[in-house]
């Protein structure tokens, strides 16, 4: 598969690691941007994966609460003017009500709810129908999560791209000041326990490959090799530095690095019980056009015309 440029740009973005280790390791993976971080990552080590949470595809993330009860919920379009359009962003805030008074089940549910705006309707789909033909931009629900457990509910938009809803009992400046951390932190579960076992097994196996690779230089380099079993604990030893990195209950505190959040939660007599966090565009790859490409297709187009 060829490497394009704009391959490159993709994954030197998503993980800040030098543009010819980019391209080396899209190389390696034949053109797998997956597989090509996970090698940067054994090449280079946790730097190549600092900057791997960002993304791509636009959108807004918008939120809804009514005492104990609540929205949080994710619609993309195609570019970032149209975040910015009233239409749109009432659209989003139209959205998440919905979601937070009906409690649809699906997507397709909450775009058959009954609404209006702009002139369009008598649905929510028919609104997004008419906004599309009248901004002339593709535009979808994405995703959505309704609260309602009887928990209170902290809620912090960063922007439009970030969204965190936390479900808590005590303190509401301590669950807010956790709200913003989760912004900040993007941690996976509230404690090592939860973390995603496909995340961990992912982990290890980064590490494993980075074991294997410095055990490979030693030798060539005549240095003395680590025993299997020192090996093993190192690798054991980062999956649990990484369980801790992404636990929201191990983590440092933003506003006070001395506490972990659970340290702080406790001394504010506050209990946690969820979270959720939604980034816009997280997950999804965005098609990355190659313009000499696209116009050496045009010219070949034209002279197979003429």
């Amino acid at each position: 598969m060829a490497i394009t440029a704009s391959m490159v740009a993709e994954l030197r973005a998503k993980t800040d690691a030098p543009m010819m280790e980019c391209k080396r390791a899209l190389t390696e993976a034949n053109g797998d941007m997956v597989k090509a971080e996970e090698l940067l990552r054994v090449k280079l080590g946790s730097k190549a994966g600092k900057a791997a949470a960002r993304v791509t595809a636009e959108g807004v993330v918008a939120s809804f609460q009514d005492g104990t009860t609540g929205a949080l919920i994710e619609v993309n379009c195609e570019t970032d003017f149209v975040t910015k359009n009233d239409s749109f962003l009432a659209l989003a805030k139209a959205a998440a009500e919905l979601v937070a008074k009906h409690n649809p089940a699906d997507v397709d549910a909450l775009a058959a709810l009954a609404h209006s705006q702009d002139g369009f309707g008598p649905t929510l789909e028919d609104v997004r129908k008419g906004l599309i033909g009248k901004i002339g931009e593709n535009m979808s629900f994405r995703r959505f999560k309704r609260f309602a457990s009887g928990a209170k509910l902290a809620t912090y938009l960063h922007g439009t791209r970030i969204g965190v809803v936390v479900e808590f009992e005590g303190d509401e400046t301590a669950a807010k000041d956790v709200a913003m951390h989760v912004a900040a932190m993007k941690p996976v579960s509230l404690t090592s326990a939860d973390v995603p076992a496909e995340l961990i097994e992912r982990e290890r196996s980064v590490a494993v490959a980075k074991a294997a690779e410095d055990k490979a230089k030693a030798i060539a380099e005549g240095k003395p090799v680590q025993s299997d079993e020192i090996v093993a604990k190192r690798v054991e030893g980062g999956v649990q530095k990484y369980l801790k990195e992404v636990s929201l209950f191990n983590q440092s505190f933003v506003k006070n690095d001395k506490q972990t959040v659970e340290q702080m939660l406790k001394a504010a007599g506050t209990t946690v019980k969820a979270f959720t966090l939604y980034v816009v565009g997280e997950g999804i790859e965005k098609k990355v056009d190659d313009f000499a490409a696209e116009v050496a297709a045009q010219v070949a187009a034209a002279k197979g015309a003429a």
